[in-house]
This record gives C-alpha cells, structure tokens and sequence, in this order.
C-alpha cells in the first residue's frame, strides 16, 4: 500500500542559455524537495527552448551533462523525477533529434525513457510550425512501476490522443505525467479541458508541467501549469506567466475507492 505523497510540477521559461535554464530547474528541484515533494515533474525541453531549427546544435546524448544533474538530484533527494523533456541525439536520423523524457528513481536508476510520438505540424493563422522537420518522432508507449505507483508518460502534443492514455490505462497506469510547451493559442481553448478530459476518462491523475513565457521568436506559451486527480478536479494550477512550483497530493487509495465505485473501466463494450 502506498501512503498518500506529495506531488511537484515545476513551471519554467526556459530560453536558449542552457546553463541558466539549468540553474533555474535545479533551484525549483531542490525547492520542491525541501517541500516535501516525492515526485517531480519538468516542462517539456525544459534546457534548450529556442527555434525548432537550432535544436539538433543544443542535443545531448544520455549521459550527456544535463541528465547526469538530473541523476544526481533524483539521488541527493530522493526523488522519482521526470527530468520533462529534451532533444537527444537520434542514431537513427542524424538529421534529427528526439523528444525524450527520462524519468528517474530515488536511487538516480533510469525508470522508463518516452520518445514524442506525436510531433506538432500545425498551420494555424498565427501558429505554424513543423516539428516533424527537426524531430523523429517515437513509436512506443512507456510506464514504468515505480516506489510511487505505476507511472505514464507523455509530452505536449499527445495529449490531443487519446489512445494513447487508454492503451497506458489498460497497462495499469495511475499517474500520467506531461512535460510540454503547450502553445498560449491552443491553450486557451483547449489545455483544461483535455488534461481533465484525460484524467476522467482513466481515472487517472494528470501532472502537466508546462513552460511559460516565449517559445523562439514568435509562440507565447501558456504556463497553467495543473495537477487535475482521477475525478477531473484540479487540484493546483500555475500561473498564466510566471515560472513556479505546483503542488498537490496523489491518494492512490483513494483513487482504488473511485475506480471501484465509479467502475468505468470495466464497463467498457466493444462495438
């Protein structure tokens, strides 16, 4: 039985200095865990965030130096930690990266790793952009069992799929955890209501850490960084612009009593 425990998502504007944007995540990390956080979640590219184009010359490989920091904080605090996403260095397309989110144990051991399945490829009046140019996009699901439950992961874009949070579901997810960059445009439609569309529908909870502030020359991000429980109630949310820290308790027992109350999941028929 895992007791209640406290959750983390840190809110940031990250930019294109690395070693800043490091110093920031690190400081919010320590923050968290002096707070009495036990899982910590980071924004989506969270050490470089600057023009598509420019993110193969920022990659890193896994044992690169950011992850290795990330390591060493999951370590020093104890911490089952989603060190958000970053572009790593794809073997397969030289060309391109991946959008990678590594999620850590309290031991500093590696849980799972998720590649972005879904790159964003929109062409909105005054949102376009084609991350499928400088990103291969990933092709398999991940959840780990982890000393906080069983964790799911996913970034930004996916959100818009839901399959891909029943499929993890159907795996025996609890928690899902989302590192992203959601844009301010898209967001003010539709970042609430499918994080708590997401959690209902699974039963699940939603940690959705998102970046503030600008993203390259011309997307504003839309921060409300939120914590929404397996009910679809959000139980903390971020500020539209400012970088911070999120908190909010995860009662897995409670969920267990809301899944055998409310057993949508088992009463699903296939038409």
């Amino acid at each position: 039985m895992i007791a209640p425990f406290l959750a983390a998502a840190l809110q940031l504007d990250s930019g294109t200095d690395q070693s800043d944007n490091l110093a920031q995540a690190e400081a919010l990390i320590i923050e968290a865990a002096g707070r009495g956080a036990k899982l910590v979640v980071l924004p989506e590219l969270f050490p470089y965030l600057g023009n598509l184009a420019s993110l193969k010359a920022h990659a890193e490989t896994m044992d690169g130096p950011t992850l290795q920091k990330m390591r060493d904080l999951a370590t020093q605090y104890e911490l089952v930690l989603c060190a958000g996403s970053m572009a790593i260095a794809s073997t397969e397309d030289p060309s391109k990266v991946l959008n990678r989110s590594v999620l850590f144990g309290p031991h500093g051991q590696i849980l799972s790793t998720y590649d972005k399945i879904h790159c964003f490829d929109i062409n909105l009046p005054d949102v376009k952009t084609v991350e499928s140019d400088y990103v291969k996009a990933g092709s398999q699901l991940a959840d780990a069992a982890t000393p906080l439950g069983q964790i799911g992961q996913a970034i930004c874009y996916d959100l818009r799929f839901p399959e891909i949070f029943r499929r993890l579901t159907e795996n025996g997810m609890q928690i899902c955890l989302l590192p992203a960059a959601f844009t301010d445009k898209t967001g003010q439609a539709h970042w609430e209501v499918l994080l708590r569309a997401r959690a209902i529908e699974n039963q699940v909870y939603m940690i959705a850490a998102n970046q503030c502030g600008m993203y390259g020359d011309s997307i504003r991000c839309h921060g409300n960084s939120m914590i929404v429980d397996p009910w679809g109630t959000i139980l903390a949310r971020a500020d539209r612009e400012k970088p911070g820290i999120i908190f909010a308790e995860i009662d897995l027992g409670r969920q267990r009593q809301l899944r055998k109350e409310l057993p949508a999941l088992q009463h699903r028929r296939m038409a």
